[in-house]
Protein backbone atom coordinates (compact mmCIF):
# COMPACT_ATOMS: atom_id res chain seq x y z
CA UNK A 1 0.00 0.00 0.00
CA UNK A 2 1.41 3.49 -1.20
CA UNK A 3 2.93 5.30 1.67
CA UNK A 4 1.07 8.30 2.62
CA UNK A 5 3.01 11.55 2.43
CA UNK A 6 4.24 14.78 4.17
CA UNK A 7 3.38 18.28 1.81
CA UNK A 8 4.49 20.47 4.47
CA UNK A 9 4.22 21.65 8.16
CA UNK A 10 3.16 25.32 8.20
CA UNK A 11 4.21 27.17 10.95
CA UNK A 12 3.58 31.43 12.33
CA UNK A 13 7.20 31.70 11.86
CA UNK A 14 6.27 30.92 7.23
CA UNK A 15 3.28 32.77 7.44
CA UNK A 16 4.91 36.55 6.30
CA UNK A 17 7.10 34.86 3.64
CA UNK A 18 3.66 33.12 2.60
CA UNK A 19 2.10 36.63 2.50
CA UNK A 20 4.66 38.34 0.11
CA UNK A 21 7.45 39.57 2.67
CA UNK A 22 10.54 39.70 1.96
CA UNK A 23 12.59 36.26 2.50
CA UNK A 24 15.53 35.94 4.00
CA UNK A 25 18.97 36.69 2.06
CA UNK A 26 19.19 32.60 1.07
CA UNK A 27 16.03 32.28 -0.29
CA UNK A 28 16.02 35.74 -2.29
CA UNK A 29 16.15 35.10 -6.45
CA UNK A 30 18.20 37.33 -8.24
CA UNK A 31 16.00 39.74 -10.18
CA UNK A 32 15.56 39.70 -13.70
CA UNK A 33 13.41 40.06 -16.61
CA UNK A 34 10.55 37.38 -16.62
CA UNK A 35 9.98 35.31 -19.39
CA UNK A 36 7.03 35.68 -21.70
CA UNK A 37 4.23 33.62 -21.39
CA UNK A 38 4.95 30.18 -22.86
CA UNK A 39 4.09 29.80 -26.32
CA UNK A 40 2.45 26.48 -27.81
CA UNK A 41 5.45 25.73 -30.43
CA UNK A 42 8.09 23.32 -29.39
CA UNK A 43 6.43 22.13 -26.37
CA UNK A 44 4.99 18.46 -26.89
CA UNK A 45 2.00 17.14 -24.63
CA UNK A 46 3.03 13.92 -23.27
CA UNK A 47 -0.04 13.64 -20.64
CA UNK A 48 -3.44 14.81 -19.63
CA UNK A 49 -6.72 14.26 -17.77
CA UNK A 50 -9.80 16.30 -19.19
CA UNK A 51 -12.22 15.05 -17.16
CA UNK A 52 -14.72 14.36 -19.47
CA UNK A 53 -16.70 11.56 -17.15
CA UNK A 54 -20.26 11.37 -16.36
CA UNK A 55 -21.59 15.03 -15.26
CA UNK A 56 -24.11 14.78 -12.48
CA UNK A 57 -27.73 14.57 -12.75
CA UNK A 58 -30.39 15.04 -10.57
CA UNK A 59 -29.54 12.67 -7.82
CA UNK A 60 -26.94 10.96 -9.71
CA UNK A 61 -23.60 11.73 -8.73
CA UNK A 62 -20.62 12.15 -11.25
CA UNK A 63 -18.25 9.56 -11.35
CA UNK A 64 -15.36 9.09 -9.44
CA UNK A 65 -11.76 9.75 -11.00
CA UNK A 66 -9.71 7.42 -13.54
CA UNK A 67 -8.44 4.75 -11.12
CA UNK A 68 -6.05 3.86 -13.96
CA UNK A 69 -5.11 7.50 -13.54
CA UNK A 70 -5.59 8.67 -10.35
CA UNK A 71 -5.35 7.52 -6.66
CA UNK A 72 -7.33 8.68 -3.91
CA UNK A 73 -5.25 9.60 -0.54
CA UNK A 74 -7.62 8.76 2.49
CA UNK A 75 -8.35 8.97 6.25
CA UNK A 76 -7.32 12.24 8.38
CA UNK A 77 -5.91 14.80 6.31
CA UNK A 78 -3.16 15.34 9.12
CA UNK A 79 -0.05 15.44 6.60
CA UNK A 80 2.25 17.31 9.03
CA UNK A 81 0.08 20.51 7.63
CA UNK A 82 -2.28 20.95 11.01
CA UNK A 83 -5.33 20.56 8.63
CA UNK A 84 -8.42 18.87 10.33
CA UNK A 85 -10.73 17.06 7.36
CA UNK A 86 -10.77 13.66 6.66
CA UNK A 87 -10.05 12.99 3.07
CA UNK A 88 -12.39 9.97 1.46
CA UNK A 89 -12.82 8.63 -1.99
CA UNK A 90 -16.89 8.89 -2.38
CA UNK A 91 -18.60 11.00 -5.27
CA UNK A 92 -19.81 13.22 -2.61
CA UNK A 93 -16.45 14.81 -2.05
CA UNK A 94 -14.89 13.65 -5.00
CA UNK A 95 -16.53 13.75 -8.91
CA UNK A 96 -16.76 14.54 -12.39
CA UNK A 97 -19.08 17.29 -13.87
CA UNK A 98 -19.63 18.99 -16.85
CA UNK A 99 -16.26 18.32 -17.68
CA UNK A 100 -14.44 19.26 -14.50
CA UNK A 101 -13.16 17.64 -11.77
CA UNK A 102 -15.18 18.55 -8.62
CA UNK A 103 -13.34 17.85 -5.07
CA UNK A 104 -15.93 19.43 -2.31
CA UNK A 105 -15.31 20.02 1.53
CA UNK A 106 -18.22 18.84 3.42
CA UNK A 107 -18.93 19.23 7.19
CA UNK A 108 -21.35 16.98 8.94
CA UNK A 109 -24.43 18.96 9.98
CA UNK A 110 -24.40 17.21 13.10
CA UNK A 111 -20.98 19.11 14.18
CA UNK A 112 -22.35 22.26 13.46
CA UNK A 113 -21.08 23.80 16.25
CA UNK A 114 -17.52 22.24 16.37
CA UNK A 115 -16.25 23.82 13.20
CA UNK A 116 -12.99 21.87 13.60
CA UNK A 117 -14.76 18.63 13.28
CA UNK A 118 -17.18 16.67 11.00
CA UNK A 119 -15.30 17.67 7.59
CA UNK A 120 -15.15 15.44 4.50
CA UNK A 121 -12.72 16.30 1.13
CA UNK A 122 -10.62 14.84 -1.11
CA UNK A 123 -6.99 14.25 -2.65
CA UNK A 124 -5.81 12.63 -5.30
CA UNK A 125 -2.21 11.74 -7.04
CA UNK A 126 -1.68 10.85 -10.77
CA UNK A 127 -0.64 6.89 -10.60
CA UNK A 128 1.98 8.32 -12.67
CA UNK A 129 5.36 9.32 -11.23
CA UNK A 130 7.18 9.76 -14.59
CA UNK A 131 6.74 13.99 -15.21
CA UNK A 132 10.42 15.28 -14.84
CA UNK A 133 12.26 17.46 -17.32
CA UNK A 134 15.07 15.87 -19.61
CA UNK A 135 18.66 16.81 -19.38
CA UNK A 136 18.72 19.61 -21.15
CA UNK A 137 14.79 19.77 -21.89
CA UNK A 138 12.04 21.17 -20.19
CA UNK A 139 8.75 20.12 -18.75
CA UNK A 140 6.13 22.27 -17.84
CA UNK A 141 2.68 21.02 -15.56
CA UNK A 142 -0.83 23.06 -16.08
CA UNK A 143 -3.96 23.25 -14.92
CA UNK A 144 -7.01 25.46 -15.73
CA UNK A 145 -8.60 25.97 -12.22
CA UNK A 146 -11.55 27.63 -10.36
CA UNK A 147 -10.90 27.93 -6.63
CA UNK A 148 -14.11 27.57 -3.78
CA UNK A 149 -15.96 30.34 -4.96
CA UNK A 150 -15.99 31.72 -1.57
CA UNK A 151 -14.92 34.54 0.29
CA UNK A 152 -15.04 36.53 4.00
CA UNK A 153 -15.77 34.40 7.29
CA UNK A 154 -17.50 31.63 4.61
CA UNK A 155 -14.28 30.98 3.09
CA UNK A 156 -12.14 30.78 6.40
CA UNK A 157 -9.87 27.74 6.36
CA UNK A 158 -10.02 26.64 2.59
CA UNK A 159 -6.94 25.54 1.25
CA UNK A 160 -7.07 24.15 -1.92
CA UNK A 161 -3.86 23.30 -4.02
CA UNK A 162 -2.31 22.09 -7.21
CA UNK A 163 1.34 20.58 -6.71
CA UNK A 164 3.95 17.94 -6.76
CA UNK A 165 6.21 15.87 -5.03
CA UNK A 166 9.36 14.45 -6.07
CA UNK A 167 8.69 10.70 -7.20
CA UNK A 168 12.10 10.14 -4.50
CA UNK A 169 8.88 10.10 -1.72
CA UNK A 170 7.52 6.88 -3.33
CA UNK A 171 11.04 5.39 -2.71
CA UNK A 172 12.10 6.62 0.64
CA UNK A 173 13.27 9.68 0.51
CA UNK A 174 11.88 11.84 3.16
CA UNK A 175 10.55 15.67 3.01
CA UNK A 176 11.44 18.17 1.59
CA UNK A 177 14.81 16.91 0.38
CA UNK A 178 13.27 14.96 -2.42
CA UNK A 179 11.64 18.71 -3.50
CA UNK A 180 7.88 19.91 -3.31
CA UNK A 181 6.57 22.66 -6.45
CA UNK A 182 3.65 23.41 -5.56
CA UNK A 183 2.06 25.30 -8.48
CA UNK A 184 -0.61 26.76 -7.37
CA UNK A 185 -2.33 27.27 -2.83
CA UNK A 186 -4.86 29.33 -1.92
CA UNK A 187 -6.46 30.27 1.42
CA UNK A 188 -9.38 31.83 3.26
CA UNK A 189 -10.64 32.56 0.01
CA UNK A 190 -8.33 35.36 -0.78
CA UNK A 191 -7.93 36.77 -4.05
CA UNK A 192 -4.43 35.07 -4.51
CA UNK A 193 -2.05 32.29 -5.59
CA UNK A 194 1.20 31.46 -4.00
CA UNK A 195 3.77 29.39 -5.34
CA UNK A 196 6.26 27.50 -4.10
CA UNK A 197 9.61 25.23 -4.27
CA UNK A 198 10.28 23.23 -0.74
CA UNK A 199 13.85 21.68 -0.90
CA UNK A 200 16.86 20.50 1.42
CA UNK A 201 16.77 20.44 4.99
CA UNK A 202 13.80 21.19 7.62
CA UNK A 203 14.25 23.92 9.33
CA UNK A 204 15.93 25.87 7.55
CA UNK A 205 18.26 24.99 5.02
CA UNK A 206 18.96 26.36 1.35
CA UNK A 207 15.09 27.05 0.84
CA UNK A 208 14.23 28.35 4.44
CA UNK A 209 11.97 25.94 5.54
CA UNK A 210 9.23 25.35 6.86
CA UNK A 211 8.30 28.75 4.39
CA UNK A 212 10.15 27.35 1.02
CA UNK A 213 11.22 30.15 -1.94
CA UNK A 214 7.87 31.28 -2.96
CA UNK A 215 5.93 34.34 -4.29
CA UNK A 216 2.35 35.01 -4.75
CA UNK A 217 0.42 37.41 -6.90
CA UNK A 218 -3.15 38.44 -7.23
CA UNK A 219 -5.39 36.61 -10.33
CA UNK A 220 -5.04 38.58 -13.32
CA UNK A 221 -8.94 40.40 -14.24
CA UNK A 222 -9.23 38.81 -16.94
CA UNK A 223 -12.60 39.98 -16.91
CA UNK A 224 -13.85 43.29 -14.16
CA UNK A 225 -14.02 41.62 -10.93
CA UNK A 226 -12.69 38.44 -12.27
CA UNK A 227 -10.63 36.87 -9.16
CA UNK A 228 -9.64 33.28 -8.34
CA UNK A 229 -12.61 32.46 -6.51
CA UNK A 230 -15.02 34.08 -9.09
CA UNK A 231 -13.74 32.59 -12.03
CA UNK A 232 -11.23 29.89 -13.59
CA UNK A 233 -7.45 30.80 -13.98
CA UNK A 234 -4.32 29.01 -15.71
CA UNK A 235 -1.77 27.59 -13.42
CA UNK A 236 1.57 26.22 -15.02
CA UNK A 237 4.62 25.49 -13.91
CA UNK A 238 8.15 24.72 -15.66
CA UNK A 239 11.41 23.13 -15.02
CA UNK A 240 14.32 24.68 -16.97
CA UNK A 241 17.40 22.58 -17.68
CA UNK A 242 17.70 23.33 -21.54
CA UNK A 243 20.62 25.93 -19.92
CA UNK A 244 22.64 26.84 -17.13
CA UNK A 245 21.30 27.60 -14.41
CA UNK A 246 18.43 25.70 -14.41
CA UNK A 247 15.61 27.37 -13.37
CA UNK A 248 11.64 26.99 -12.06
CA UNK A 249 9.50 29.27 -13.16
CA UNK A 250 5.68 30.22 -12.10
CA UNK A 251 2.72 31.54 -14.23
CA UNK A 252 -1.00 32.62 -13.83
CA UNK A 253 -3.00 33.09 -16.90
CA UNK A 254 0.53 33.00 -18.93
CA UNK A 255 1.92 35.74 -16.66
CA UNK A 256 5.25 34.76 -15.10
CA UNK A 257 5.33 36.04 -11.34
CA UNK A 258 7.71 34.06 -9.78
CA UNK A 259 11.20 31.74 -10.73
CA UNK A 260 13.59 30.23 -8.38
CA UNK A 261 17.23 29.19 -10.11
CA UNK A 262 20.12 26.64 -9.25
CA UNK A 263 22.36 29.77 -9.03
CA UNK A 264 19.78 31.59 -6.39
CA UNK A 265 22.09 33.05 -3.75
CA UNK A 266 22.00 29.80 -0.98
CA UNK A 267 21.14 27.24 -3.11
CA UNK A 268 24.10 24.20 -3.75
CA UNK A 269 24.24 22.46 -6.51
CA UNK A 270 23.69 19.10 -4.71
CA UNK A 271 20.39 20.41 -2.72
CA UNK A 272 18.96 21.32 -6.21
CA UNK A 273 19.42 18.40 -7.97
CA UNK A 274 17.80 16.36 -5.14
CA UNK A 275 14.93 19.11 -5.93
CA UNK A 276 14.35 19.53 -8.88
CA UNK A 277 16.26 16.89 -11.02
CA UNK A 278 14.11 14.03 -11.43
CA UNK A 279 10.65 13.17 -12.02
CA UNK A 280 7.63 14.57 -9.84
CA UNK A 281 3.86 13.16 -9.61
CA UNK A 282 1.08 15.41 -9.47
CA UNK A 283 -1.46 16.37 -6.63
CA UNK A 284 -4.58 18.14 -6.64
CA UNK A 285 -6.32 18.36 -3.16
CA UNK A 286 -8.94 20.49 -0.94
CA UNK A 287 -7.73 20.65 2.51
CA UNK A 288 -9.71 22.49 5.59
CA UNK A 289 -7.31 24.25 7.99
CA UNK A 290 -3.86 24.22 8.86
CA UNK A 291 -0.51 26.01 9.71
CA UNK A 292 -0.99 28.21 6.12
CA UNK A 293 -4.57 29.29 6.23
CA UNK A 294 -4.40 29.62 10.85
CA UNK A 295 -1.46 32.44 9.76
CA UNK A 296 -2.92 34.14 6.92
CA UNK A 297 -3.53 37.00 7.20
CA UNK A 298 -1.91 37.43 10.47
CA UNK A 299 -2.22 37.06 13.74
CA UNK A 300 -2.75 33.67 14.12
CA UNK A 301 -6.23 32.27 14.08
CA UNK A 302 -7.65 28.96 14.36
CA UNK A 303 -9.74 27.62 11.27
CA UNK A 304 -12.58 26.58 10.16
CA UNK A 305 -14.58 29.27 11.89
CA UNK A 306 -18.56 28.92 13.36
CA UNK A 307 -18.90 30.89 9.98
CA UNK A 308 -17.27 28.74 7.30
CA UNK A 309 -19.42 27.45 4.51
CA UNK A 310 -19.81 24.07 4.00
CA UNK A 311 -19.85 22.53 0.04
CA UNK A 312 -16.89 24.87 -1.15
CA UNK A 313 -15.63 23.27 -4.20
CA UNK A 314 -12.70 23.39 -6.61
CA UNK A 315 -13.23 23.02 -9.94
CA UNK A 316 -10.36 21.57 -12.38
CA UNK A 317 -10.93 21.81 -16.04
CA UNK A 318 -8.20 19.97 -16.90
CA UNK A 319 -4.41 19.14 -16.33
CA UNK A 320 -1.72 18.62 -18.89
CA UNK A 321 2.12 17.62 -18.92
CA UNK A 322 4.25 19.02 -22.04
CA UNK A 323 7.78 18.59 -22.42
CA UNK A 324 10.13 20.73 -25.06
CA UNK A 325 13.64 19.49 -26.20
CA UNK A 326 16.16 16.80 -24.48
CA UNK A 327 16.95 13.82 -25.80
CA UNK A 328 17.54 11.32 -22.36
CA UNK A 329 14.62 10.57 -19.81
CA UNK A 330 15.40 12.27 -16.17
CA UNK A 331 17.75 10.77 -14.61
CA UNK A 332 18.07 8.18 -11.94
CA UNK A 333 16.52 8.06 -8.35
CA UNK A 334 18.24 9.74 -6.16
CA UNK A 335 19.11 7.39 -3.26
CA UNK A 336 17.02 7.80 -0.09
CA UNK A 337 19.12 9.66 2.21
CA UNK A 338 17.50 9.27 5.76
CA UNK A 339 19.64 12.51 7.18
CA UNK A 340 17.68 14.81 5.22
CA UNK A 341 14.86 16.54 7.45
CA UNK A 342 14.69 17.58 11.13
CA UNK A 343 14.74 14.23 12.94
CA UNK A 344 12.77 12.19 14.50
CA UNK A 345 10.24 10.42 12.28
CA UNK A 346 7.16 8.44 12.98
CA UNK A 347 6.56 5.30 11.44
CA UNK A 348 5.57 6.68 8.25
CA UNK A 349 9.19 7.57 8.26
CA UNK A 350 8.26 10.99 6.72
CA UNK A 351 6.15 13.03 8.74
CA UNK A 352 8.02 15.32 11.40
CA UNK A 353 7.18 14.61 14.84
CA UNK A 354 7.22 17.95 16.34
CA UNK A 355 4.24 18.70 13.94
CA UNK A 356 2.14 16.09 15.57
CA UNK A 357 3.21 16.79 18.80
CA UNK A 358 2.29 20.64 17.66
CA UNK A 359 -1.25 19.65 16.70
CA UNK A 360 -1.97 16.76 18.93
CA UNK A 361 -1.60 19.70 21.88
CA UNK A 362 -3.81 22.39 20.06
CA UNK A 363 -6.60 19.85 19.26
CA UNK A 364 -6.53 18.73 23.33
CA UNK A 365 -6.92 22.88 24.18
CA UNK A 366 -9.89 22.57 21.34
CA UNK A 367 -11.52 19.75 22.79
CA UNK A 368 -11.13 21.02 26.52
CA UNK A 369 -12.46 24.62 25.54
CA UNK A 370 -15.35 23.10 23.44
CA UNK A 371 -16.35 20.65 26.91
Amino acid sequence: MRTKLLRRFAVALAAMALLGAPLSAAAAAPVRAPHAAPAAPGWTQVWSDEFNGRTAHNTQPGTGVDTSQWTYDMGQGNWGTGEIESMTNTTANVYQDGGNLVITAIRDNTKANQPDQGWTSGRIETVREDFGAPIGGEVAVESRIQDPNLTGAAAEGYWPAFWMLGTPFRHGVTWPGGGEIDAMENVNGIDKVWGTLHCGVAPGGPCNEFTGRGGNTPCPTTTPAATCQNAFHTYRVEIDRSASPEEIRWYVDGQEYWHVSSNDPGMDPTTWANAVDHPFFIIFDLAMGGGFPDNVPQPMHTTPTDATQSGGSMRVDYVRVYTMAGSMPPPPLPTATPELGSGALLATGLLPIGAVLFYRRRRARRATQQQ
